[in-house]
């Protein structure tokens, strides 16, 4: 657009306004008054003019009447001399009967001079020009000399316009000298009225300005003073200023609501932008994606993701048609739901992770750009293990619930096929059914106790109980078992150790199952050996065999219920002492793990707090 030619501030326009419309004014002053006021003083001079002209011809008919003629002419010099005016009486034929400024003799015919003519024919007469005999212009006004009714010659008083020319022009200096002066007030006036209307605008502006830099600064726009347009505007800018104060505030509570929602949300949220570059991640992205600590916002999605395939999976919600995405189809595992959302399972090596990734692609995005993209990463790497754990499970409680069944079942058979009338075979038989009984019920039993200690029914009586103790009750109660299968068991000294806060019995029983388990496993001439040590979390207690040990892929899954490292280790149990260990410890607030080499036998090892 051309640039004004006007100001750009507003004070400066209405100053400019009101000295145009001043300035105008004077012009149209200066154009008008010097002729008007030439016009009024020809108008009054004329009428002047005419009555000292009838005063001139009435007292020309008494002279004539009194007297010879021929005084005339020093009677229109004493006239003139008196009045100040050139005076001229005229015969009725032209001849000059007497001139106050001029001889006779120099003076001629005046019967063709208009305002002689004019005054014969229409009673006075008036013209304007330069006279020949003077030579200078002049107003002229004649009127006729009447006697008895006729008239007689004509009476022609005369002013120089010099005269006019100097009272139009102290006139007009008068006028204009007055007009600059009411000029100047009335520009005066205009810039004290223009300051009074731009100084409340310019507060506002101040004001507005400081408030756009920080919306959330307290005060008003609006002070009740100045014109009644500015002081309207400051209400509105005031009522403005609220709901935009009020908009931010619910925008600011919104945002902190999605902040907290996104910190503690357990799947991770990535957000990018029409730019591919990545615009929000919340913690649990952060934690998935490995970049915790590294500034993140503004990278491209390949920076962030660093993943080929959840980069591409991205990429092509993010810029393809869904007419092209289908079509993709058939080269990803990714699945459409609809046409800018699309889901893929991933399977990471390293660390192992199973995810659901869901892309969805909404907008536009910010300032007109292209529609943004949401990424949503679910981590179903537990859930997995969980699935496999429950499978495993059903496979092992079947498993084991089987085999005895079917043994009693095959028993029983026995029996009643004729076994039940041979009473040595029949005790044998009995006998046997009673021991895979016994062994159902300890399948069952453990079963109902592993299920109060994972529903939270199970809360440990805890008391003051030396880990020496502990120990040593476990030694005496195992020995005879340890003895039997050519194994030493022993405890190494555990003096000067503080005291745990523990239910003596369960963490027994822990310390049963751990080295029933050391004393199933170890080979004849082997060793279990029971300790204790201080740790940072208070105690460490540890059984340790030299087993056939457990492989170190293994290890993890050792206090799964049921579960068996190997065959070699899968002879009697019921494959839940682990699994209840573990909850045990878990429900007095420690952890326990195992360590082992293949072949070099194992130790487990849980703490106890103080």
């Amino acid at each position: 657009m051309p640039r004004s030619i006007f100001p750009q501030s507003l004070g400066s326009r209405l100053t400019l306004t009101f000295v145009g419309v001043i300035g105008v004014a004077m012009l149209v002053l200066v154009a008008i008054v010097p002729p008007l006021a030439r016009s009024h003083q020809l108008a009054t001079l004329e009428n002047r003019l005419a009555a000292e002209a009838q005063f001139v011809a009435d007292y020309v008919v008494t002279e004539l009447e009194r007297g010879d003629p021929a005084d005339l002419d020093a009677l229109a010099k004493r006239l003139g001399q008196r009045t100040q005016t050139r005076i001229t009486i005229i015969a009725l034929g032209g001849t000059v009967l007497g001139e106050s400024h001029q001889n006779l003799a120099q003076v001629g015919n005046h019967a063709g001079r208009q305002e002689v003519r004019q005054a014969l024919a229409e009673g006075r007469g008036v013209d304007l020009h330069s006279s020949e005999t003077v030579g200078y212009a002049m107003l002229y006004v004649a009127v006729p000399i009447v006697r008895d009714g006729v008239a007689i010659g004509t009476a022609r008083v005369a002013l120089p316009l010099s005269e006019v020319d100097r009272v139009v022009a102290d006139l007009t200096g008068t006028i204009l000298l007055a007009a600059a002066g009411s000029g100047l007030l009335a520009i005066v006036v205009a810039l004290f009225a223009s300051w009074e209307i731009t100084r409340p605008l310019a507060r506002l502006t101040r004001q507005a300005a400081m408030l756009a830099d920080d919306p959330s600064h307290g005060g008003h726009l609006h002070r009740g003073h100045g014109p009644a347009e500015v002081v309207q505007l400051g209400k509105t800018l005031d009522r403005l200023v609220t709901a935009v104060r009020e908009s931010l505030r619910r925008v600011e509570a919104e945002r902190d609501r999605l902040d907290v929602v996104l910190a503690n949300l357990a799947d991770g949220v990535v957000l990018v932008d029409g730019n591919g570059r990545v615009t929000r991640l919340n913690t649990a992205a952060e934690r998935l994606l490995g970049a915790q600590g590294v500034v993140t916002t503004g990278r491209t999605v390949v920076q962030v993701l660093r993943d080929h395939d959840l980069v591409s999976l991205v990429e092509r919600v993010r810029t393809e048609d869904a007419a092209t995405q289908r079509h993709g189809d058939a080269e990803t595992s990714a699945k459409w739901t609809d046409e800018s959302t699309a889901t893929a399972f991933l399977e990471w090596r390293n660390p192992r992770r199973f995810l659901r990734a869901v892309v969805s692609r909404f907008g536009p995005g910010q300032n007109g750009e292209s529609s943004q993209t949401l990424l949503v990463l679910q981590d179903l790497t537990e859930l997995r293990r969980l699935e496999t754990i429950r499978r495993d499970f059903v496979a092992n409680v079947s498993h084991e619930l089987r085999t005895p069944l079917a043994s009693i079942k095959a028993m029983v058979e026995t029996l009643e096929d004729g076994a039940l009338d041979d009473p040595p075979a029949a005790r044998d038989f009995v006998g046997r059914i009673h021991g895979e009984t016994d062994r159902l019920q300890q399948i069952v039993e453990e079963l109902l106790h592993l299920s109060r200690i994972e529903s939270g029914q199970f809360q440990p009586r805890r008391q003051p109980v030396a880990p020496a103790d502990l120990l040593r009750r476990v030694v005496e109660r195992l020995e005879p078992m340890a003895t039997r299968a050519q194994l030493t068991l022993s405890a190494v000294p555990a003096g000067g150790l503080p005291t745990v806060a523990a239910d003596p019995e369960q963490i027994e029983q822990v310390l049963v199952n751990l080295v029933h388990n050391a004393i199933k496993f170890t080979l004849s001439g082997g060793s279990v050996t029971l300790g204790a040590a201080a740790h940072p979390q208070g105690v460490v207690l540890s059984v340790a065999d030299t087993g056939v040990g457990i492989a170190p892929e293994l290890l993890a899954r050792v206090f799964e219920r049921f579960y068996k490292a190997d065959q070699a280790r899968s002879g009697g149990g019921t494959g839940l002492g682990l699994a209840i260990a573990k909850h045990i410890v878990q429900a007095h607030g420690g952890h326990i793990w195992a360590e082992s080499q293949p072949g070099k036998g194992a130790t487990f090892y849980f703490t106890l707090k103080p």
